[in-house]
Order: structure tokens, then sequence, then C-alpha cells
């Protein structure tokens, strides 16, 4: 198990500040000349419970294989949230990822989370604006030593275009940063280590249930060889209870 020492108000805020600092040009990503490039889908399924006025619980569940290393993936994600107000909510979750290659097991790696989330922060015009500070403790099984440290700014635009009855349909875009404090045996970048870039259409199947699908473009930082570039079909359904 990690150990979980306290976080300075200088890292928060530099985590805010690169947030923030995701503007609609990051949605682009990085043009690459020279990457290794694998064709991917990844699925996902999110339950939201509100359990009163102030707490929350969220269980999301994704699955992702490519052609590179077949199925690779299935990540489960657990956490209790504190809504503060209107726009901030608290969280503190625990991730259970066990990867593989083609299909046959590899490792398990653990996770505890720590996450702030504010909704609808901002308005440009119609767009409104999410994001979010996730940071991640890392840990694998199988004798893997260390502990990975990471922070993951996210920042979200959603363009309302269509109103069914039971929702709004809205195009959405968003740009998420993973930037590693330290370096282990699985977490060798120090710095930004991978982006995600999304672009896709949000829409609602019923009134509880919604489903978020477009492109998806990974991009990972690897020191000393190509970098990879990752096109990936995403599909997430979300159920609000």
């Amino acid at each position: 198990m990690p150990s979980f020492p306290s976080f300075s108000g200088t890292v928060l805020k530099r985590g805010a500040a690169l947030a923030l600092a995701c503007t609609p040009a990051c949605l682009l990503g990085p043009v690459a000349a020279h990457a290794d490039t694998d064709t991917q889908a990844w699925g996902g399924f999110t339950v939201n419970a509100k359990i009163d006025d102030h707490w929350r619980a969220s269980n999301e569940t994704i699955l992702r294989t490519g052609n590179a290393r077949g199925f690779y993936e299935i990540e489960n994600n657990f956490m209790v949230g504190y809504k503060l107000n209107k726009t901030i909510t608290v969280w503190l979750g625990y991730t259970f990822d066990p990867n593989y290659l083609h299909g046959d097991f590899r490792v398990r790696e653990h996770r505890i989370r720590e996450q702030v989330s504010f909704d609808n922060f901002a308005r440009l015009g119609p767009v409104r604006l999410s994001g979010r500070l996730r940071m991640e403790q890392r840990w694998r099984d199988q004798g893997v030593q260390g502990t990975g440290w990471r922070l993951r700014p996210f920042i979200k635009a959603t363009l309302p275009v269509a109103d069914t009855g039971r929702g709004k349909v809205s195009i959405v875009a968003s740009h998420e940063s993973f930037i590693d404090f330290n370096k282990t045996s699985y977490q060798a970048v120090g710095g930004e280590e991978r982006m995600r870039n999304f672009i896709g259409i949000n829409a609602p199947l019923t009134k509880r249930l919604t489903v978020e699908a477009g492109y998806l473009n990974q991009y990972g930082i690897r020191p000393g060889r190509l970098d990879s570039s990752d096109h990936v079909a995403s599909v997430a359904f979300t159920l609000s209870l």
C-alpha cells in the first residue's frame, strides 16, 4: 500500500493552472510525423448515485482493446464524493485495473485517487466548461516495486445543439494530461507522459441514461523511442440514479 503525504497548496495551484491552460487549441493535440500508431476501441459504463444533498457515489467500468495488444485492460473505478456547492465536489476512490496481452493476464494495478471536480465552472457563450484535478497513487502486484504518483488535469467543453425532451444533445470536446511526479519501472517519464483528446456527441437515451460516443486520440511521450498515438473509437454509457 502506498503512503499518503499531505499535498501542498503549491501543487494544487499548479494543477489548477494546468487544467485551465487546456484551451480548445489543446484539443487538436500534437501533430506527430513519426509515431507508433494503434487502432483501438474503448467501452465504458458508469453508475452515478445521489445519496443525499451532499454525498455521491460513482462506479465506472472501462474495457479497452486494440490491434497491437488485443484485449488489454478492464478498469473499475469506485469513488465517494462530497458536494461542497453547486460547482465543486471532492472525491476519494479506489481503482482495480488488471492488465492483459491479447486476453492473457499480465499484472494487476491498484490505485488510490483523490479528485476535485468543477461542474459548469464557466461559460463561453452557449459553451459550458467543466473540469477536474485528479491525483493518483499507483502500485502493482507480482513483485513490481514502487508507487507511482501522477496528476491528471482534465477540461471539457459542452455545446448543446438540440433538446429531445429527455435531455439535451451536445457536442463535447475534452483534453486530459497525465503528469508523472516520480519514476518507477512502469512509470518512466518525469513530467507529462500522456494526453487524451476527445471529440464526440453526448445524447440522452432516457431521462437517466446517456451515451457519449466519438473519437479519442491518446498520445504517449516515450523518451528514447518513437512516441505512441492511439486512434480510439470510444463509447461510454452513464446511468444517473
